[in-house]
Formats: structure tokens, C-alpha cells, sequence
């Protein structure tokens, strides 16, 4: 039986704390943290992937950016009143999205070495960032200590610099383990938080009982995440009490209620996700799936990016929380195999992280188009978050690069179609190499070709969504018999060197109803040519019918038949025209 935190809690939630650890005792079978994982996934590491293409350019950009003066040694570290109340926040993310960015191109990063060397003199005299409080906590000193737990954690599976491993713990123990028993009294009544404050950068906005507010609802469980990162490598038992009680009171949180920041929600459930994989218990998971499934209906705004807060839809939209719910896709998709999750994630990736990755390779917040704000177009809110937004999306486009391939036992996973160079080697020195052309989805066309295998069969499962049709595969030259099963075309004995598999396909050209009742109105639609949303740059808002005919034109532009109407997608390769000086919009919703 595992063990829980000793502080006697407030009348009520006691008893929820108790069946809470019932129900996730049962639903594992009080399974150990070795619980057997057969059936998961192997892990493809960064070396194994060479990205080329378009998402390479993104990372490349990113990267540049995360170089420049901003996010040097020199100016990096923030004081307490320069960080907002938010200590170790901008430091951690750009660890985190240089690691990433880094990992993911191969190249060395110029100053990251420098900040790392720098940390311990900008740590407290308890060893962890930021003011140290009596009898009280600050949840973005969470939040942000969280953030530097993640990077700190990525640098040391990359570098396993053991040095590493101690300011990890003194964060863990000196800041985390210290609050024990606060997390349980978190406020999550409705009623003592300010649900309609807040900007773009979260600011403490009062106490309540020991806990200092932000209006970040929940960002305190951002920490959470960051502390069960930190779990994955330091296991001790102090940690895991923390962690459940954590767990357990972002479990009985409401978001819609209480109008939780999505951002603090998703990694939070990404948290999750990761403590289901250490600990072997899909409950975990289940519940993360539940509160996916609700940000997906009221969080989740028309072109696949955020509502800033649930039930708050005239914000603004947030790229690490675009980000937090890309990851989290694929995730659950990886865990559950359902390939509407898959297909989430690539919604997310084109219509979301895609539009908001700025000319410079920062990332920028976008409107919420809907009835809330009285306008169906998309438009720039802010220009670049370059404060934590630039940073996560070097950890986004870094793990869009690992997710390009999965491995299960003889099986290679094809779920995101990118050009690239899969080079995989097996302990007894076995390799597999295989090349992938594409430049989907803007063309009909994936195709493969193995460069080397010593490994013996192998079999390919190449994504198949939902709006792909008409798809023929050739392996070459030859047409064979399509097999399809859970959103994969299956290709067995891929096994001869220098094989050419081709996919070809036509992408679905069609109407999709909005996915936000709350809003928008019944009558309205979006229009997609396979996963990319298409809008109408122009200067007066028009109507569509159900019924006009949509007509392609060649390099994704279409037109409305009998109207002076065309169609492109919202989707760009950091054009920079989307900037709020050029006055830039594209109505998206018919």
C-alpha cells in the first residue's frame, strides 16, 4: 500500500483523500514503480532522427532566437521584481528550450553551458529560486521552480552531469517536500478566486489562508510537473508522498468552475501522463483523458489553439498551452492508440504551433476567434511571449522531432509525416536506416526508402487520418493490397535494402462544424483541405453557405465557385506579414 501524506487534512476532504488513494491502489493493483511496461513503446532517442525540412527550419529559427541577447548568461537570470514573482521561470524554460532545439538539430548550443554554470549563485541560501517564505506559499514560486526542474532535468538525461542531480534535489527537498501539507489545502473554491483578472504574464493577486494567489489559476500544479520530473530520477519516498498530494488535489479541481488557466491544466496532465509511466498506473492516464476530452470542448479555441482560462473565451490564446496540449495528444495517442488523438496532434501542430511561431522564431498569442469577441478572423494578440511562450517552443518543435517515429518490438510507427532519416541500432549491433521524402501535407505524396538493414523484418505502420483518402501504396513500383487497422496502414516484410515504398493519397477538401458551442453559432462552419484550416484574407467579413462548391487551385489555394472568394490556409513558415503591424487577419469561421 503506498503511503500518503501524514498531515491530518479539513473536515471532508480527509475522506476524499483516503478513496482517492483506494481508487488508485485498485484501478493498479497497488502495482510497485517496476510494474511491468511490456507493450509501451521503446524509446527512439534524438540521435537516431535526422529532421530535415520545414519543421528543421522552425527549429533552426527557434534556436537562433534562444541565442540571442535576451537569453544569454548575462541577462537570463531575473531578479525577483524583473521576473514578475515568477523565480526561476524564464531560466528554466530556456534550459528546457535549448536542450530541446538542441537536441533536436544536433547542434551545441553557444551559451547553455554558461547558464548552467551559473545557477547556483542565483539560488537562495535554501537552494532553490526566488524569496523564502514562512507559513506560506507562492504558487508561481512553484510554477516557475517547476519550470526550472524541467530544463534541469532534460539537461541531465542529455549530459548526465551529476552535478546536476544536486541542485535538482535541493529544489525538490528545500522547496517542494518543505510544503507538505499545503498542497492539500490549495484553494480550489470558485468562490475565493479571481476568475475574470489576469494578462498575459500571471501576477499575484491575493492571499488566501496560506497560499499565495496568481492569476494563473492553478499554475501551482505547473510545479507538480516539474517535481515529477524531478521523481523520475531521484525516487525517494519523500517525493512521492508530495507528489499524490498534489495529485490528488488537482484531481478534485473543477476548471470550468474555478476558470483554471488550460496552460497550468495540460501540464499538469502531462504530469500525469509521466507519473503513469514511472508508476505503471493507468489511472493516471484515464484521468488525464477526462480532463483532455473537456479541454478539447471548452478550451480548445477554432483553429486548434487555446482559451488563455476555461469558460473565459474573450482572452487570448497562449502558445505553451498550443504546446502542453500537442504533447499531451500525442501522449494519450501513444498510451490509449486511438487515432483521434493522433489526429488531434496534428491539428494542433499545423493550425496552432504552426500560426503562432513568429518571423523572428519566438511564438506570439493570437486572438479567440468566436461570439465573445464579435469576430470571426484570426489576428495577432501579441507579437511574441517572448518571456515563456519562445522558450516552450523550443521544447514543442524538439519533441515534434522525436515524435516523427515510435518502435514496439518489430514494429516502426509512422504517425507525423516530416522529411527526415530515421538510423536505428539495436544492442547486439543490428542497425536499420530509412529516408523519408516528403512535403506533406501540402503535397499528395510520402514516400520511403531503406538504406541499410541488418535488423531482418520489419514492419511499417505509416499514419493513415481521417481526412486522407484515395490512397494507393506502391512498394517498387508495385501497387499492393491495402491493410489498414487503427488509423495505420500496415506494411509487413520491409526487410531489402534500397526498397522504395510510396504513399500517395488526395487530402479530404471539406466543411467541419465549429467545435466550441459555448462560442460560436450553430450556423457556422470551418473549412479544411486535409489537416490545415483555410481562411479568407480580405477586408470585409463574408458569409458561406453550406452548400458553395470549394474549388482547388494548385499550392493550396482554393476558390469558392461563382464567388471572388479564395481560400488559404492559416498555416505559415514564420511569414512576416502575421504581425500586428501589418495588420493581418484571416477569417476563419462561415
Amino acid at each position: 500500500m503506498r503511503k500518503i501524506a501524514k498531515r491530518i487534512l479539513p473536515f471532508g476532504d480527509g475522506l476524499i483523500y483516503v478513496l482517492f488513494i483506494f481508487v488508485v491502489c485498485m484501478s493498479s493493483s497497488c502495482s510497485s514503480p517496476d510494474k511491468n511496461k511490456e507493450g509501451l513503446f521503446s524509446q527512439i532517442t534524438f540521435r537516431d532522427i535526422s529532421m530535415q525540412g520545414e519543421l528543421r527550419t522552425r527549429i533552426l529559427r527557434n534556436f537562433d532566437r534562444l541565442e540571442s541577447s535576451k537569453y544569454q548568461p548575462d541577462n537570463v537570470f531575473l531578479s525577483e521584481e524583473a521576473s514578475g514573482s515568477w523565480p526561476g521561470d524564464t531560466e528554466g524554460r530556456t534550459i528546457l528550450g535549448l536542450v530541446l532545439d538542441a537536441r533536436a538539430s544536433c547542434r551545441e548550443p553557444l551559451y547553455l553551458e554558461e547558464i548552467i554554470n551559473r545557477i547556483p549563485g542565483h539560488l537562495n541560501e535554501a537552494g532553490y529560486m526566488g524569496i523564502i517564505y514562512k507559513d506560506k506559499m507562492n504558487e508561481q514560486q512553484l510554477s516557475g521552480n517547476g519550470w526550472m526542474l524541467r530544463g534541469l532535468c532534460e539537461y541531465y538525461a542529455w549530459k548526465k552531469d551529476e552535478k546536476i542531480l544536486q541542485i535538482i534535489t535541493s529544489i525538490a527537498n528545500n522547496l517542494f517536500v518543505k510544503g507538505k501539507g499545503f498542497y492539500a489545502v490549495y484553494p480550489i473554491d470558485p468562490a475565493v478566486r479571481d476568475t475574470n483578472v489576469g494578462r498575459e504574464a500571471g501576477t499575484i493577486q491575493k492571499t488566501e489562508g496560506d497560499w499565495m494567489l496568481s492569476s494563473d489559476i492553478g499554475c501551482v500544479f505547473i510545479g507538480m510537473d516539474g517535481l515529477i520530473h524531478a521523481y523520475e530520477y531521484l525516487r525517494t519516498p519523500e517525493l512521492k508522498e508530495v507528489i499524490e498530494e498534489m495529485i490528488y488535489r488537482f484531481l478534485m479541481i473543477d476548471p470550468i468552475k474555478i476558470k483554471a488557466q488550460t496552460h497550468a491544466t495540460l501540464t499538469a496532465c502531462r504530469g500525469l501522463m509521466r507519473y503513469a509511466e514511472i508508476t505503471g498506473d493507468t489511472y493516471y492516464i484515464d484521468e488525464a483523458e477526462k480532463r483532455w476530452l473537456l479541454y478539447k470542448s471548452d478550451g480548445m479555441t477554432e483553429n486548434h489553439e487555446n482559451y488563455n482560462w476555461f469558460d473565459r473565451f474573450d482572452t487570448w490564446t497562449e502558445p505553451c498551452a498550443i504546446i502542453d496540449s500537442y504533447l499531451l495528444a500525442v501522449q494519450l495517442w501513444e498510451h490509449t492508440m486511438k487515432p483521434e488523438y493522433r489526429d488531434d496532434a496534428e491539428l494542433i501542430y499545423y493550425n496552432g504551433i504552426c500560426h503562432t511561431q513568429r518571423n523572428n522564431g519566438g511564438f506570439g498569442c493570437d486572438n479567440c476567434p468566436g461570439n465573445a469577441i464579435h469576430d470571426v478572423c484570426l489576428k495577432v494578440h501579441v507579437d511574441e511571449a517572448h518571456w515563456c511562450c519562445t522558450m516552450r517552443g523550443g521544447e514543442g518543435l524538439g519533441r515534434a522531432t522525436e515524435y516523427a517515429y515510435f518502435i514496439k518490438n518489430d514494429t516502426i510507427f509512422v504517425p507525423f509525416y516530416h522529411e527526415s532519416e530515421l538510423s536505428i541500432q539495436s544492442k547486439d549491433g543490428a542497425t536499420f536506416v530509412m529516408h523519408q521524402t516528403t512535403n506533406y501535407p501540402f503535397t499528395e505524396k510520402v514516400t520511403f526508402t531503406i538504406k541499410k538493414n541488418t535488423v531482418g523484418n520489419v514492419v511499417l505502420k505509416l499514419a493513415s487520418p481521417a481526412w486522407m483518402q484515395n490512397k494507393k501504396l506502391k512498394v517498387n513500383g508495385q501497387e499492393v493490397e491495402l491493410n489498414e487497422e487503427n488509423g495505420f496502414i500496415i506494411l509487413n516484410n520491409c526487410t531489402e535494402v534500397d526498397s522504395y515504398i510510396e504513399l500517395s493519397y488526395q487530402q479530404k477538401l471539406y466543411k467541419k462544424t465549429v467545435s466550441n458551442s459555448h462560442n460560436t453559432s450553430l450556423d457556422q462552419f470551418r473549412v479544411y483541405y486535409g489537416p490545415l484550416i483555410l481562411g479568407l484574407e480580405n477586408s470585409q467579413v463574408i458569409k458561406l453557405a453550406q452548400e458553395d462548391k470549394i474549388v482547388p487551385l494548385g499550392n493550396t489555394t482554393f476558390k469558392v465557385e461563382n464567388k471572388d472568394v479564395y481560400l488559404s490556409p492559416v498555416y505559415h513558415l514564420m511569414d512576416s506579414k502575421v504581425w500586428s503591424g501589418t495588420n493581418y487577419k484571416k477569417q476563419i469561421l462561415f
